[in-house]
């Protein structure tokens, strides 16, 4: 039996200070230059990338200027989940310019909301008489999502309510154009995303008909008749993307009610979006039923359906999973965003049930595809994260167009950007859970903490060089005498481990869900001195794996390793590798600020002999080579050049 007992909490952005070498190349960015550049792409002041027209949209809903919508449908949430990494920015850091800019913003979209609460510049702007009339592909509900998310981070950050009050008028509209009863409209989104918010809305105002619609959402989806399917039948239904003239709603996840579903498919960042929903409903409602699909298609996911980065969505065709163990390396989508969907799932899913191995998962997306979807300067992007790339291949109208051997500065559909924006300005949320006895360590970045528990004020410092040496201490304050637990998250990657509390080694008692307790009671300055046994090491995939087979992939931790041409020259698929061959690692200040670096050797087959010949009898001529790999999440920030995970094996 599936019991729900409680749910953990992250600590507020405010009460937390990332202090991480590491990191910090990348949080630094957030206000510095992410969000800078980012607001002058809204505003289209940079030149060489694509077209934003996000507040040039706003202004024409608002009557402030003429022009047609530009951009496509969804076009609106760039400025919301703009809006959203700003708060979570001005939480953990003041920035009075970009606050003025934010709050210009917000003024400006109270502007452009129609006298209903209705906004959504696409359907005010192009076909105001259309309204809920695709939500097929319309995506209405998921730009009212993204609305209520920024709005949520905004007050929460600054105290100010203009934009919750805005969110909450069109949320009130919503409330009352669908549902159940006579003359509303029993459809749901075709993008999901307004079921999370809700649920964020309902705990930040009280109000629960915010949650009864977010659970009307999840079980209305995938009864019959389908109302995707009813609705593009109509006469007058007009379609805005090609693709969805053969819908298919296992694309929308609305194939079957999803407390029946028990494989992730269809578009990976959907379903990713509708999952953290249903975890939020799981434990709002006590249903376990809920809960248990969620635990069902986590349980598919990690185990058959993601890369070793912990991206997802294999298909570039409609951005969706597959089928169990198809992860093909060099064609495969795997979106920035839907990793982002896992982390927020898997963050969710750990603290209703007090587990650590999710947090494994959150881990390596984070470290991997989520850095990986932005270059070290902060100002472009990758939207699709392959794990093998050969540039000379990378051509437009073929199987590869979407694969980009280099970041870009923008896209015509930029979800990604934004969304790496606000996961880095609120990566602090992740660091730790919360309970009123316990104290969760979930992720070893370094930082500094203010705490409560049982009243008592608690302040924090994890000092880490984890990643180079598996070292972490642990040091933090007690105001006064309080009895509570310290739970520390084991990594299942970890090979052996010890911990001293205070100078005194602790005996190892069974781990609790992954997690390590240390129940005292804690008075005055305490030091816990972590040490995990982590060493760089080949891995392989499971043998239905078929772009896996016979490869191994380097990893040391969370981080998985890669080859770039720029340390290895060209045509990196020739080399073979003994899996039993010596690693060396070796930290390199000056590569991409400071990284740990793994040298080994193998084989290399070479050209010699081969002359013109495309095919010839079996015979193969290697030489040794002596290789270095560096993070996958650091590839492609010195150039043009080829990238490869996965190693053929010398078995």
């Amino acid at each position: 039996m599936i019991i729900i007992k409680k749910r953990l909490k992250s600590i507020k952005l405010k009460d937390i200070e990332i202090t991480d070498k590491f990191w910090r190349r990348y949080t630094d960015l957030v206000p510095n230059v992410i969000l800078p550049y980012q607001w002058e792409i809204l505003n289209d002041r940079i030149g060489e990338a694509e077209p934003s027209y996000c507040l040039r949209n706003y202004k024409i809903a608002a009557g402030e200027e003429k022009g047609q919508h530009s951009g496509v449908v969804f076009i609106d949430t760039d400025v919301t989940k703009w809006l959203e990494a700003v708060a979570f920015s001005l939480e953990t850091k003041p920035d009075s310019k970009l606050e003025k800019n934010a709050d210009e913003v917000i003024d400006l979209l109270g502007r452009a909301q129609q006298s209903d609460g209705y906004l959504n510049t696409y359907y005010t702007i192009a076909e105001p008489e259309k309204r809920w009339s695709n939500l097929t592909e319309g995506h209405e509900l998921y730009c009212a999502g993204h609305l209520i998310e920024a709005a949520v981070a905004y007050y929460d950050a600054t105290g100010k309510d203009k934009l919750l009050v805005i969110a909450k008028r069109f949320a009130d509209l919503i409330c009352i154009v669908f549902g159940t009863g006579e003359g509303m409209l029993k459809g749901y989104p075709g993008h999901q995303e307004i079921e999370l918010a809700l649920v964020k809305l309902y705990n930040t105002t009280g109000c629960k008909r915010y949650l009864d619609l977010a659970m009307y959402f999840i079980n209305e989806r995938g009864k019959v008749p389908n109302y995707f399917l009813m609705e593009i039948k109509k006469d007058n239904h007009k379609f805005i993307f090609d693709e969805f003239k053969d819908y298919d709603p296992v694309y929308s996840q609305s194939h079957i009610p999803p407390r029946l579903q028990t494989t992730a498919e269809g578009h990976a960042v959907r379903a990713l979006y509708m999952y953290s929903a249903m975890a939020d409903l799981a434990f709002e409602y006590d249903d376990r039923e809920l809960l248990k699909a969620c635990m069902m298609l986590w349980e598919n996911i990690v185990t058959k359906r993601m890369y070793l980065t912990g991206s997802i969505g294999s298909s570039a065709v409609l951005e969706r999973f597959t089928t169990d163990y198809d992860l093909p390396n060099d064609v495969n989508y795997s979106e920035t965003c839907a990793s982002i969907g896992l982390a927020m799932f898997g963050s969710r899913m750990s603290r209703i049930k007090c587990d650590a191995s999710y947090f494994d998962v959150v881990e390596r997306v984070l470290y991997n595809t989520v850095l990986a979807g932005i270059a070290l300067k902060g100002d472009t992007y990758f939207y699709v994260n392959p794990l093998e790339v050969w540039p000379e291949n990378c051509k437009e109208h073929t199987s590869k167009a979407h694969i980009k051997p280099v970041r870009q500065k923008w896209f015509n559909v930029a979800c990604c950007p934004t969304n790496i924006a606000r996961t880095l300005a609120s990566l602090g949320k992740y660091i730790f859970s919360l309970d009123e006895d316990s104290l969760y360590l979930n992720l070893f970045i370094e930082n500094k903490s203010n705490i409560k528990i049982k009243g008592v004020n608690i302040t924090t410092k994890l000092l880490t060089s984890f990643l180079y040496d598996g070292k972490s201490t642990f040091i933090f304050n007690a105001s006064k005498s309080v009895k509570f637990g310290i739970n520390i998250r084991i990594p299942q990657y970890v090979k052996s481990y010890s911990i001293m509390v205070n100078g005194e080694k602790v005996d190892k008692s069974p781990l609790k869900n992954g997690y390590l307790e240390l129940l005292s009671n804690w008075k005055g300055e305490n030091r816990i001195e972590i040490a995990f046994e982590i060493k760089a090491e080949f891995v392989a995939a499971h043998p239905e794996v078929r772009a896996d087979a016979g490869k191994v992939a380097l990893v040391k931790g969370p981080i998985v390793y890669c080859l770039e041409e720029k340390d290895n020259g060209k045509n990196l698929s020739s080399i073979i590798v003994n899996p039993d061959t010596p690693l060396q690692e070796c930290f390199d200040p000056d590569l991409f600020g400071g990284t740990m670096a793994v040298k080994f050797t193998a084989k290399k087959i070479t050209d010699e002999g081969w002359g013109n010949e495309l095919y010839r009898l079996a015979k193969f001529t290697t030489v040794p080579i002596e290789l270095k790999a560096v993070p996958y999440c650091f590839w492609g920030n010195r150039g043009k050049n080829e990238m490869l995970v996965w190693l053929k094996a010398s078995i």
